[in-house]
């Protein structure tokens, strides 16, 4: 036991360490106190994070191929959708998406109120619970054939804390669901560490949408929720089992992206 729970602490750091190269000590001058370990100022957290793209992508793939075309964790496509079915493409749903981005802003805003100050770090695990909680719900909807508006609700809602919690974290390139901006930095910016992050984020959530998308087509939604709901309770788990490795952050703040 104790073998295996040092290795995956070891994969936990290595994965880190790839995404936040540590740096010399006292590199960076006052406030950059903890770069010099793995995931810089960030402990453990960044691989979690890379697995919680990955679900976002699992979970759109869900959403828009079997829920009116809506999804659940771009907004950003969600606000281009309704024009379009506002506009007259009777392949949309007006209700689904406005439903979807109600749902996420619900979710957004009770996380919101759930994390005073920095405490998204202490019950960042916990927090993935809930949301693996609320896909599970969907599943067991999607199972007894619920009606899809219920199960996209508690899908966008899952999403919303998701991405208040992230939002909260403040860890860069790492938003867990937007890919516009750190295509953008990749593409405009010179090639360094963050380059190997924003590569991994889009890669993950294009990942996740492929074995999403595979999963849906073949098999259905179910075996796709049932694949994001194993995935957020490890987050989850591992995100309380290493919550005293999961350091605040040298600065304050999230990062928005579009």
């Amino acid at each position: 036991m104790t073998s295996g729970a040092g290795a995956r602490r070891g994969v936990l750091r290595r994965s880190a360490a790839l995404l936040f190269p540590p740096g010399p000590p006292g590199a960076g001058g006052p406030g950059a106190a903890g770069r010099a370990g793995p995931g810089g100022p960030h402990g453990v957290l960044p691989p979690l994070l890379v697995l919680l793209t990955f679900v976002s992508g699992l979970v759109d793939a869900v959403s828009y191929l079997g829920l009116d075309h809506a999804f659940v964790a771009n907004m950003t496509g969600n606000v281009v959708l309704l024009g379009f079915a506002v506009a007259g493409d009777r392949s949309l749903s007006v209700p689904a998406t406005l439903l979807s981005l109600g749902a996420f802003v619900a979710g957004a805003l009770a996380a919101g109120r759930l994390l005073p100050g920095r405490r998204a770090r202490r019950v960042f695990g916990p927090l993935v619970g809930v949301q693996a909680a609320l896909v599970g719900c969907a599943l067991v909807l999607t199972a007894g054939g619920a009606g899809r508006l219920a199960v996209i609700a508690l899908l966008a809602v899952g999403m919303g804390l998701q991405n208040a919690v992230v939002h909260r974290l403040g860890v860069p390139d790492l938003t867990t669901t937007v890919v516009t901006r750190t295509l953008t930095g990749l593409a405009a910016d010179p090639w360094g560490a963050a380059s190997v992050r924003r590569l991994v984020s889009v890669a993950a959530l294009a990942c996740g949408a492929l074995c999403g998308g595979l999963l849906m087509l073949r098999h259905g939604s179910r075996w796709a929720l049932l694949a994001a709901v194993v995935l957020l309770a490890w987050v989850a788990v591992l995100g309380w089992w290493k919550r005293t490795e999961l350091s605040a952050p040298a600065g304050g703040g999230g990062r928005g992206g579009s």
